[in-house]
């Protein structure tokens, strides 16, 4: 069968999905989660690196129509993974997705979310050793109302250390490794200068006690402890300095900052979050 008859016979089939429904009943978000597509994704210096991504779209369905046409949810995945390979992806991509999105649909309503691990490369500081760190993005576009929103979340593991412990002790101070979550929303219509998932890292490293590195030699490793201690901050320390930052950001049109410290001398972890909206 050629594909003018496949064509023909799928016309000829009933579309359940544009059926009535008698429940009158409005669905807020309809859709498909967790597919996963490799993706080419673009930040700061435009070098395209290959990345997994795991996919999630939906949609808000009317009270009469069945269903939603899954498909062309999966159809779109397919084509912008297909497509990034020759046009990466970047902050602010989504854009264009999501009116297709709607497009395809016929819908008013719409979301797309992407989960993928960014790498980037990091010099140790006093080697200059170059080394991977990879971090854990997030990226969503949504379409309501005739407005668009673009989200950017990144998880950033950095080091701190107890400004208590230091001072209290007559040597030694304890730390821990901390996960710092970074989520802003992008102003509309986005400014000229571009928002990269680079600058989220640095801001959250620069205000840890320390940043972290995949590999250091000795003499970093040094550095990278005797800094740590000169750099001491409690978990409300780190968001108050990341906020103050992001706070400054005429980019953002709102932001949260959140800081988990996985306590090394504790049976529990200390947290934090600060919630700005502009």
């Amino acid at each position: 069968m050629n594909a003018k008859e496949n064509k023909h016979a799928d016309a000829m089939m009933p579309d359940v999905q544009s059926e009535n429904d008698t429940r009158r009943l409005s669905i807020n978000r309809v859709g498909v989660k967790r597919l996963r597509y490799p993706i080419y994704f673009a930040d700061d210096g435009d070098v395209a690196q290959p990345t997994i991504a795991t996919c999630s779209a939906y949609t808000m369905l009317s009270a009469h129509q069945k269903g939603t046409h899954m498909s062309r949810l999966v159809a779109l995945f397919e084509e912008m993974s297909g497509k990034s390979a020759k046009k990466p992806l970047t902050i602010g991509a989504l854009r264009d997705w999501s009116v297709l999105l709607l497009k395809r649909l016929g819908a008013t309503t719409g979301e797309l979310h992407l989960k993928f691990d960014f790498f980037a490369r990091k010099k140790a500081p006093v080697s200059g050793i170059e080394s991977t760190m990879n971090y854990r993005v997030r990226l969503s576009g949504e379409v309501k109302e005739g407005k668009y929103r673009e989200k950017v979340e990144v998880d950033i593991p950095v080091t701190s250390l107890c400004p208590c412990s230091k001072r209290i002790s007559d040597y030694g101070a304890h730390n821990q490794r901390s996960v710092v979550t970074l989520g802003v929303i992008l102003k509309e219509p986005m400014p000229k200068e571009p928002f990269f998932v680079m600058d989220l890292i640095r801001v959250a490293e620069e205000e840890a006690s320390s940043g972290l590195y995949a590999i250091l030699k000795r003499a970093d490793e040094k550095f990278v402890t005797e800094y740590a201690y000169d750099h001491p901050n409690f978990v409300e320390d780190l968001v108050r300095g990341i906020a103050q930052r992001l706070a400054a950001d005429k980019r953002l049109a709102s932001f949260s900052v959140e800081a988990e410290n996985f306590e090394s001398i504790h049976n529990h972890s200390a947290y934090a979050q600060i919630l700005i909206q502009h």
